[in-house]
Parts: C-alpha cells; structure tokens; sequence
C-alpha cells in the first residue's frame, strides 16, 4: 500500500515514520522547501525520542520519502492523509485553510480513486468541508472521479508517540464506506494483530471524540489544579488527596498531579475550539470555560508564591528556571508556563538563569538572549533567590541538596511547580509547592 502524508509536523512526521516501519511506502509531503531537504538528509526538526533514528531507518530503507509537491505523487497513492496545521484563529476557532486548501489540490490533480483522511484535529463538519472542496474541483474539471473521505484523529503524547502510534489504546475511524472502512483496516491490522482495537464510527462522531478526549483530560488538570490551591488555604496535603481519590476505580490516577497548568500544541488550541464549537451552534460549555479560565490563572502561581515569599521585593534578584518545555521529552514550547513565568519576571526586573535538556534552543528561537542560558542545572542557581522547577524532566528528580545549599544564596527558595521533591529531603532548603 502507498500512502502520502501532507504536513510533516509532529502528527505527520511521526505517523509517517511509523507507517513505513510497519512496511507501508510512505511519502510525506510539505511545501517547506528546506525542511524536507533536510528530512531527505535524515535530520529532524523536532525532538521526540526515537523519531530520528526511525526516520533514517526508514528513508535508508526506501519506505520513507519526502517531497514538496503533492501533485506530483497524488496519483500513485491509495490514501492521503491531512496532518497539516489547525493554528488557532484569533476567536479561538480553529483555521482550517490549510486543510481545505490540501482538499483543492487533490480535487484539481486526482485522475482515480482515492480515500482522503483527515488526520489533523479538526472542528465537527471539517471532514464534510473536505468532502464538498474536492467535489467541487472534480466538478470543474468535468470528471466524475469517485473517492471516499474519512477521519482519523491522533492520541499521540509529546515524548512517547511513538510508543502511542505502534500499540495505541485504540484507533479512532470515521468512515461513510465500507470501501474505506477496508482500506482503513488493512492498514492498521499489521500493528494490532493480537488485539484489534480500531473503534470505527461516522465521521462528525469520530471529529468529536479528538476534542471531547482532550478536553476531558485538561478538565481532570484544572480540577487537580483548583483543588490544590484550596488545600493550601485549609492546610492539607493535595498529594494524599490526589491518591485517595485515584485509588477510586471510577476515577483512576491519571492526569490528576497538579501543578503549574497545562500547555502544549493540544490542550489549550483543542479546549478554545471547542468552545467556539458550541457558541457557533447555540450552546455554552461552561465547564470548559472554567477548565481554560483556571489554567490561565494557573500559569501565574509560581510567580505569585514568589512575590510572596520576599512580600513583594523582587527587582533584580536572580532566578533560576529548571526546565521550558511544557512537559518532558519535547522541545515543544507552545503556551508553555516557561513562557508565562518568564514574561512576568521580566517585568518584576529579575535577572533569569535557565536550563532546560531539549528546549533551550526552541526558548532562544522564542524570546532571544533575553534570559541567560546554562548547560545544567548547578551552573543555573549560582547566587540564586529562587529556584522553579517547571518541567519535571527525570535529571531534575533527585538533585545533589548539598551542593545546591552552597550555590544558593541563604533565605533562598526552591519552588516546586510540579510537586516532585520530598521537603524532608532538602537539606533545610526553604521550598514551596503547588497545594
């Protein structure tokens, strides 16, 4: 089976390695001239663990390959996948011109059957839109070509996608055919062949399910979140509630840490279109509203403990940071509480030191040498007042106390935006929680 793949973002690069390392003749396609001469070149845009190394793989195996022209390879293809991008427009609806202008090309160039998946996260109706945009170019070319369109949204987790893609929970299919639910079938069945867990539906059913999963999981964030900003008020330990409520098979004891609010290419974009979703067909979601109210607010706690900490004394004492990503294993910055934290110790005059494994060259990309970049997390709180540990990579875990007490100015702070460290274990550090 030959598929092409147009985006060669995290969803599309990553689908498409994995496809080819099942045997699939992949094709990625994108219109950045230097990013896929680069990918032809085996180099990754993007971090995420394993991916280059499957991607050289692959292309070295002639499964995998790139180009900039879709129109060039539309015809050799049985399936074309959409990952391109959904950026978030200005009123939180998701900008979908790229994925309909893919759709307008494949309708001006297709000469025989295709089935056309959308596999970036779309708002309900998007698959019909693709639908009616290549229907309406056959149209005027004069062909009646037939085709099949479907959906298919991604589950990946920045840092373990690949894992995800190869044994995923389950795999969500929308399809109108069983034409297309055979395609869709076959090209699964390899990578579940002791389990088969493709869940197939119609397409507005299969549109919903991405957003409503992402949604609920950000939903379980600022619960958490809200819950342990009041257990700091009444004096409990949000850990022993977070597992006595986990514990509850009704509940499990996932995505129930709380911490510095969530971020991300998915949570925040999902959660805003999804509620423009609703208020485009008459209905308010009100608990999502409060889901993205209280993450907002949740991205200023850190600063906030701070400022109380030294009742407001702040201006050019010096910070560290450990960790910018938004969550381990990626370089991925978007609506990072790196971000947050940094724009409003700018403005307080504090001096930042950061550190970060994977994403300080994504950070430098982002805001320049506006802070000041270390090669590890000693080096990062020479002389520091502070101490935030954002992003709970595993080299952050278990630090050597000792040395950091010497490095630290006395009254310092270490405070924990992800509830990792034991307070018993500091060596008299002072330290802060979330909760």
């Amino acid at each position: 089976m030959k598929i092409a793949i147009v985006g060669t973002g995290y969803v599309g690069l990553v689908s498409g390695a994995c496809f080819a390392e099942m045997g699939v003749d992949v094709t990625c396609v994108d219109i950045n001239v230097a990013k896929i001469e680069a990918l032809k070149a085996g180099e990754v845009p993007i971090y995420e663990p394993n991916l280059e190394t499957l991607v050289q793989r692959n292309v070295k195996s002639d499964r995998l390959h790139f180009s900039t022209d879709l129109a060039s390879v539309l015809n050799d293809m049985d399936v074309v996948f959409l990952a391109v991008n959904t950026p978030s427009d200005k009123d939180g609806s998701a900008d979908l011109r790229y994925v309909l202008e893919v759709a307008r090309t494949i309708g001006q160039n297709m000469t025989k059957y295709l089935l056309v998946v959308t596999k970036s996260t779309v708002p309900v109706g998007t698959t019909a839109k693709v639908k009616a945009v290549i229907s309406e170019e056959l149209k005027k070319r004069g062909l009646n070509i037939e085709f099949d369109v479907a959906s298919n949204p991604e589950f990946l987790k920045e840092g373990n996608a690949i894992a995800d893609f190869m044994k995923p929970d389950r795999v969500v299919v929308g399809v109108e055919s069983e034409r297309a639910k055979k395609i869709m079938t076959r090209l699964y069945k390899p990578m579940q062949l002791n389990n088969f867990r493709v869940i197939y539906m119609d397409i507005p059913s299969a549109e919903m399910t991405k957003y409503a999963a992402n949604a609920m999981l950000a939903t379980r964030i600022s619960f958490m979140n809200d819950i342990a900003n009041l257990c700091e008020r009444v004096g409990v330990d949000v850990n022993m509630v977070r597992k006595g409520i986990g514990s509850d098979s009704r509940i499990g004891n996932r995505f129930l840490f709380p911490g510095c609010g969530y971020g991300g290419s998915c949570f925040p974009k999902d959660v805003k279109a999804l509620i423009k979703t609703a208020e485009q067909n008459g209905y308010e979601l009100k608990v999502l509203k409060a889901v993205e109210e209280v993450n907002e607010k949740q991205k200023n706690i850190l600063f906030e403990k701070f400022v109380n900490y030294y009742k407001g004394d702040v201006k050019g004492r010096k910070v560290a940071l450990w960790g910018l990503a938004f969550k381990p294993e990626t370089d991925d910055m978007r609506d990072a509480p790196s971000l947050v934290l940094i724009d409003s110790l700018l403005k307080a005059g504090c001096q930042i030191a950061v550190y970060d494994p994977i994403a300080m060259d994504e950070c430098r990309r982002r805001i320049g040498d506006v802070v000041t970049y270390f090669q590890d997390m000693y080096a990062t709180v020479l002389d520091a007042d502070a101490i935030f540990h954002v992003t709970e990579w595993k080299e952050f875990r278990m630090p050597n106390w000792q040395v950091i007490k010497r490095l630290i100015k006395l009254d310092a702070v270490l405070i924990d935006g992800r509830n990792v460290f034991d307070k018993n274990e500091l060596e008299g550090i002072n330290y802060l929680r979330i909760g």
